[in-house]
């Protein structure tokens, strides 16, 4: 019997090389092309079997939801683990978090991985107490060096006719038995600033003492004016000085207790005492001389040192209000690393102008900078661990920086005395 190919039904029931229904025809109407699996990997066998597609289906939904379970499994798990900070981004990104984990990091937003800084913050607050201890018993058995700033002595103003340097100067003084002299330029290289201990002479001998021990070679030296500051006036600026300082720490004590929060402002001061003490302590143990350009760079710390801690707060403080699902000391962690990259490049750039007034600055800044570059180096740490382990230690979480909004009104309950009301 002939089999008319034009006959669709015909066709259609015609057996193949397989004993199966179907076509041997390459029409690309009856035929399809194979798919790739959701895999990648392409299709080795097609079936037009409705059960069997149904079978293939359900598979493929089974495996589907086996895999979304596992992965949330393993998000969940990465969460409980404390390796994630969102819920969110931990089911859709748990492979990056064990990834992290395994390299020793946490996993933050953005792909970030966080320094654990406090790791080490017991040893860095042993580090410190040691630090502090060391600085007080310096200045209580060596003492300060004090200039003639708080000592007292004889300040005089020389003008010379041809530029001069400072240590001729001060070589010629001590040549002419006036040791330990100050000499510092005002303004020129002609004008000077002389500053000398306590002298039994009386202004006029001094004068004359002064000029000749002043005189250089083709070079002669006017004194202008001889001032002598005595010990009285030397004392009430020592004290004056103690109280500045003490004064500025009780200020922003307050001034980072309204800005922020109590335990955040303990910590800030007590770091800046760290500071201010580490340095003194430094000056007190290698016998430096302290005046009042010292003070100076010791009250210009304290301001530096203060700005750097207020912004680790602020990130702090942000952190904890967007974050979730991590811990106090995470969040620390979290706001350390990302103001770090802030923190070197401000002591860089600030260490540059320092050493730069230390070695060209002469000996009218030389002391200023050194004072400043003890504490800048003494200020990052105490930023990094003291300002920030302290607050950690007396309980910072979240519930400190939310603020609880009070209903508007409560609602009011009436009640009614009237024994007849219920008759």
């Amino acid at each position: 019997m002939a089999i008319d190919k034009n006959n669709p039904l015909e066709q259609q029931n015609t057996p193949d090389r397989n004993g199966s229904g179907g076509s041997d025809t390459t029409n690309a109407s009856t035929r399809r092309r194979k798919k790739p699996r959701r895999d990648g990997k392409g299709s080795n066998t097609q079936t037009n079997n409705p059960a069997t597609a149904e079978t293939s289906k359900n598979k493929t939904r089974r495996s589907g939801k086996n895999s979304g379970k596992t992965s949330q499994a393993l998000a969940t798990q990465t969460l409980n683990t404390n390796t994630a900070i969102d819920p969110d981004l931990a089911l859709g990104d748990a492979a990056d978090d064990a990834a992290a984990q395994a390299e020793g990091g946490i996993k933050a937003v953005g792909n970030q991985r966080i320094i654990p800084f406090m790791k080490i913050e017991k040893p860095m607050a042993i580090l410190s107490l040691l630090m502090v201890i060391a600085s007080i018993i310096a200045i209580a058995v060596n003492g300060l060096n004090l200039g003639l700033d708080f000592t007292g002595g004889v300040s005089a103003d020389v003008r010379y006719e041809q530029p001069v340097e400072q240590v001729e100067v001060v070589q010629a003084l001590a040549d002419n038995g006036f040791d330990d002299a100050v000499v510092q330029y005002l303004g020129t290289r002609e004008e000077l600033l002389v500053r000398l201990p306590p002298q039994s002479d009386n202004i006029d001998g001094l004068s004359a003492s002064l000029t000749q021990a002043l005189a250089l070679p083709n070079n002669t030296a006017e004194i202008s004016n001889v001032n002598i500051i005595g010990s009285q006036v030397g004392n009430e600026v020592y004290l004056n000085s103690v109280m500045a300082l003490v004064l500025a720490l009780l200020c922003m004590l307050g001034y980072v207790a309204l800005r922020f929060q109590f335990k955040l402002s303990l910590g800030a001061v007590l770091s800046l005492f760290h500071d201010a003490i580490v340095t003194i302590g430094v000056f007190a143990l290698f016998g430096f001389p302290f005046d009042l350009t010292v003070l100076a760079a010791i009250l210009a710390l304290i301001g530096y040192s203060l700005n750097d801690t207020i912004v680790v707060y602020d990130r702090i403080r942000e952190n904890f209000r967007r974050v979730r699902g991590i811990t106090p000391r995470q969040t620390i962690d979290l706001s350390l690393t990302e103001t770090l990259r802030r923190t070197i490049m401000t002591i860089s750039t600030v260490l540059l102008v320092v050493l730069a007034m230390m070695f060209l600055g002469g000996d009218g800044l030389y002391w200023f900078s050194v004072a400043l570059f003890i504490g800048l180096l003494a200020g990052t740490y105490s930023s990094t661990y003291i300002a920030s382990s302290i607050p950690l230690r007396m309980g910072l979480s979240r519930d400190d920086f939310i603020v609880k909004v009070k209903p508007e009104f409560e609602e009011e309950i009436v009640t009614f005395n009237d024994p007849k009301m219920f008759e």
